[in-house]
């Protein structure tokens, strides 16, 4: 098979890799090493109820600890979306002593974009700009101008819902109407703003839609995301990039194929192709192209590199700088506050609204008033009010008890800090060199510990949000200063950074290998910093950045 280019991976930015390069004139194969699942045909517990599960959509947990001991710590992991997710006893990787990170991972066709948590945001230059700033990392080669263009393009086809609030560290996009903030999170926003006037309560900016676009439809307000949603109202590659890629004619799919390395030939200095295992069969086989787009997430992308050394290369591809690999990052996490919100017992909500409320990062800006800290943080939650599901804690019986559950409960405050993670070398990915998969490929090693930077961060952030709930009259019942586990906040990134110099980076300002001209890595593995924001929709930035780039490159004879 001979193609102008190959896309691993058919998640959120490989999806969009293969939207972008077939409507830019070129013929693309996308292989995906998950399972084909059909637009609205798969989604096969989308419309169920708790009595059609066979475990009331709680699962079967002695089974969850054989086969998804690390999925299962997963929020959005259920009875309804355990096949989202894959089988950790087939998928192995190991750690570090000292290490503690949960990796969560979907393998299949879409990828994670079928359980994403669709926060959509912005980076700003005082993102783009923290490691030049502070020291940390590598700076980054692009800033905020040079993205902004391509944040349009990406939301207005995605479809991102949300209120522009004139923030420079957190830019206003292309939004459709913003879902509505309830009650008390309206109360809360009105407070912070009297006391602390840099400090803005929104709400969450969201890829889902709350006006029709195309084939996709409204969000009906379920917050059942994670099923996948036959609607199309949230952004995902089957209900969006798969169906206007499809539409060129120029993309063929893969699925159920293990891409184990890269083909490098040393006399061009160029890849020629990827060598795949397929699931079914058992074969081993290879595509050729004339460049490649590593889309398989962070650290499969890296993954692949690292085994796809050779004696060119024996590092590991496209690692003659030799931090392939390194300063990989996920947000520092925690819940810094949950607080009882008195004095709204009148007042209710309907329907389930798919996100919560962000607020935006005001610590460390243009002056530095960060507690043992350089970066900032942001805090996501919202409020909540305890429904009839309460009484699986409550004690009761008869009529008193089932009327009681009739009514709303309290309104609670939740505060999730999302503290910016400083880029280390000791952070790292490596093949292990002693355990392999079924698949005789050698197993992903994670070494990874928060520093005293996040740790500063968090609890400095505790206390905000303590101090900033109980002034909104709440009682705050709760709150922690440590982070979880690495991978909580879902948001794994790094191992092959962009940067300026070849000899302290992976890729260029193009998300392109410094080393090999026809080699792209637009996932999350690109990162050189993490900020305090979810980056999914920057990954998607920088994605259709790059490809416009390599299709221009392509045609001009360059690689």
């Amino acid at each position: 098979m001979d193609f102008d280019a190959i896309v691993v991976g058919s998640g959120i930015t490989g999806g969009l890799a293969a939207k972008e390069l077939t409507e830019a004139g070129l013929k693309v194969l996308m292989i995906e090493r998950g399972r084909n699942i059909r637009h609205q045909q798969d989604y096969t517990t989308e419309m169920k109820t708790p009595w059609e599960m066979p475990f009331r959509g709680i699962g079967d947990q002695e089974m969850y600890a054989r086969e998804h001991a690390v999925q299962m710590l997963n929020r959005h992991f259920t009875e309804y979306t355990q096949n989202h997710f894959v089988n950790d006893a087939q998928n192995p990787y190991t750690k570090t002593e000292g290490t503690d990170f949960n990796w969560f991972r979907s393998y299949q066709l879409g990828g994670r974009s079928l359980t994403w948590g669709r926060q959509s945001y912005r980076w700003s230059d005082y993102d783009f700009e923290a490691n030049k700033r502070d020291g940390h990392g590598t700076d980054w080669p692009i800033r905020y101008a040079d993205l902004a263009p391509w944040y349009d393009k990406v939301e207005e086809f995605i479809g991102v819902s949300g209120a522009k609030e004139g923030l420079k560290q957190l830019p206003d996009g292309r939004f459709q109407p913003p879902m509505a903030l309830n009650p008390v999170e309206q109360h809360v926003r009105e407070v912070m703003q009297a006391n602390w006037p840099e400090r803005r309560l929104t709400i969450g900016r969201t890829a889902n839609l709350t006006e029709g676009k195309g084939e996709r439809g409204q969000c009906q307000n379920r917050s059942i995301c994670a099923r996948g949603c036959s609607y199309g109202a949230y952004f995902s590659t089957q209900s969006s990039t798969l169906p206007a890629a499809m539409a060129t004619g120029r993309l063929t799919v893969i699925t159920d194929a293990v891409v184990e390395k890269l083909d490098y030939d040393s006399a061009t200095r160029r890849i020629t192709g990827v060598r795949y295992l397929d699931r079914n069969t058992k074969e081993r086989k290879t595509a050729t192209a004339r460049m490649v787009f590593l889309n398989a997430g962070a650290f499969n992308s890296v993954h692949v590199l690292l085994n796809s050394a050779s004696e060119a290369m024996p590092n590991g591809l496209a690692n003659s700088s030799g931090v392939l690999g390194t300063h990989i990052m996920d947000h520092a996490n925690t819940l810094s506050a949950i607080a009882l919100m008195p004095g709204f017992e009148n007042r209710t909500s309907t329907g389930n609204r798919p996100t919560g409320v962000v607020v935006a990062r005001y610590r460390n800006m243009d002056t530095m008033d960060g507690e043992g800290h350089t970066r900032g943080y942001s805090f996501q939650g919202g409020a909540l009010q305890s429904t009839w599901t309460a009484g699986k804690r409550d004690p009761g019986i008869g009529t008193e008890y089932k009327q009681k559950l009739q009514k709303p409960g309290m309104w609670r405050m939740v505060l999730v800090a999302f503290a910016d993670c400083v880029p280390r070398a000791s952070n790292r990915l490596t093949l292990d060199p002693k355990a392999v998969d079924a698949d005789g490929i050698p197993q992903l090693n994670i070494a990874f510990a928060f520093g005293k930077e996040e740790r500063a961060a968090l609890a400095q952030a505790k206390a905000d949000a303590g101090e900033m709930l109980t002034r909104a009259g709440g009682q705050v019942i709760m709150g922690f200063d440590q982070p979880g586990a690495g991978g909580t906040a879902i948001h794994e990134m790094g191992g092959a950074r962009m940067g300026h110099d070849p000899a302290t980076s992976v890729l260029n300002k193009w998300s392109q290998s410094h080393d090999i001209a026809n080699l792209f890595v637009t996932d999350g593995a690109q990162m050189s910093s993490s900020a305090c924001q979810n980056p999914s929709l920057t990954y998607m930035a920088l994605t259709a950045r790059a490809a416009d780039a390599a299709a221009s490159m392509l045609r001009e004879g360059k690689i």
